[in-house]
């Protein structure tokens, strides 16, 4: 399973200070990934992508940079990342699941001045490629280069946002598409995976034993919005785990590595999504809920519960780790918690206090009633 991480801030930052510096960067996650659960790939190292908006004359879509090799062997990232600098990055570091070892299947993906990453599976990905596939516009489904199931989910929700009528080909203009709308097509995208998930058995003669649960942390934006999900097809289980962190300045310490986010009055300059906490202070960072979903726009964070048939109304019900047990993926005894070195747990502050920045519920953010942080780390792809 893999690792990913968003920036936006309201001021340009080297891409080094969050990919490669930072004693638990990204980069130190590709093969020490504290959080990570998955016995079987101890290591992130099939690939990474970094994508970055530049000066708005360069034209409004992000560059690109991918590799197959280890992000941690990577001359050129390290080249790259102490003399690049932008507002809006992703980064992601690979450990493949659908997909052969090749730049195509590498995050971000992008189309025009959108980019998109995942981080999880798709559930019975086998048995609903052809019928994904088949609903696809011609454009999108000729669109697709490599062979994930996270590239194909990309071409899913560009067809989704073209059908609400918007053009992802075209440049949405100073304001991009939207912050409602990219929320609401991402939801889409997640309604209509699972939809053709249900229909399998009405397609094919598969066996009792499989898999149909999704983990679908994805991550979208158009150079302006940010959105992402913490995503599990289940009502019990533990999606992967998702963090975001904000604050008025990334500030690193007098020891060499150690940044943290400083905040000196209510607003946010700086807001990061991440897989995996990148530092280890545990005051920085508030766990997603599960089964909702964050959308940055201009430094505001807002949290919405996706309200399908796997959302759970009450804000103490703690999810199952069973799943990740029942896959061989757990690297503790159930039910144990795994933490970060230097803490003694995770982060588990009260939002509404620790982030001034979420939107209230009042102006169409989560109940705080809702945003209960768990301090269980599940499956982490």
């Amino acid at each position: 399973m893999c690792r990913f991480l968003v920036y936006k801030g309201r001021h340009e930052i080297r891409l080094s200070k969050l990919v490669t510096e930072p004693s638990h960067s990204i980069l130190t996650q590709s093969y020490d990934s504290r959080l990570r659960l998955d016995n079987r790939r101890p290591v992130n190292g099939d690939g990474f992508g970094v994508g970055f908006y530049t000066d708005p004359k360069l034209g409004p879509e992000p560059c690109i940079f991918t590799s197959t090799l280890p992000a941690w062997n990577c001359e050129n990232l390290e080249r790259l990342a102490s003399k690049t600098c932008s507002n809006l990055i992703f980064a992601h570091v690979r450990a493949t699941t659908e997909g052969t070892l090749s730049d195509t299947n590498c995050h971000p993906f992008q189309h025009n001045t959108l980019m998109w990453m995942h981080n999880g599976g798709i559930g019975g990905w086998h048995y609903i490629k052809r019928a994904l596939a088949d609903s696809l516009a011609d454009k999108w489904y000729l669109g697709v280069k490599g062979g994930t199931d996270s590239e194909w989910a990309f071409a899913l929700f560009l067809d989704l946002l073209a059908k609400e009528g918007a053009d992802p080909s075209c440049d949405p203009g100073p304001e991009g598409f939207g912050q409602a709308l990219l929320r609401k097509v991402m939801v889409k995208t997640i309604a209509k995976i699972n939809e053709f998930i249900k229909d399998i058995p009405n397609r094919h003669n598969v066996p009792e034993t499989l898999e149909t649960r999704s983990l679908l942390n994805f991550a979208v934006t158009d150079g302006h919005t940010v959105v992402c999900t913490r995503y599990i097809s289940s009502k019990t289980d533990e999606p992967a785990s998702l963090y975001f962190s904000s604050g008025t300045k990334w500030k690193e310490g007098k020891v060499k590595g150690h940044f943290k986010m400083e905040r000196h009055d209510k607003g946010a300059d700086i807001v990061l999504v991440a897989s995996e906490p990148i530092t280890f202070e545990r005051h920085n960072w508030v766990s997603v809920p599960a089964n909702s979903i964050v959308t940055i726009h201009k430094q505001t964070v807002l949290l919405h519960p996706i309200l399908d048939e796997y959302y759970n109304e009450d804000s103490n019900h703690d999810r199952s780790s069973c799943y990740a047990v029942s896959k061989g993926l757990v690297s503790t005894a159930p039910g144990t918690t795994v933490q970060p070195q230097g803490t003694d747990t995770l982060p588990k502050p009260d939002i509404g206090i620790s982030d001034p920045g979420l939107e209230p519920e009042a102006n169409g953010g989560m109940p705080r009633s809702q945003l209960k942080a768990t301090n269980q780390c599940a499956l982490s792809h």
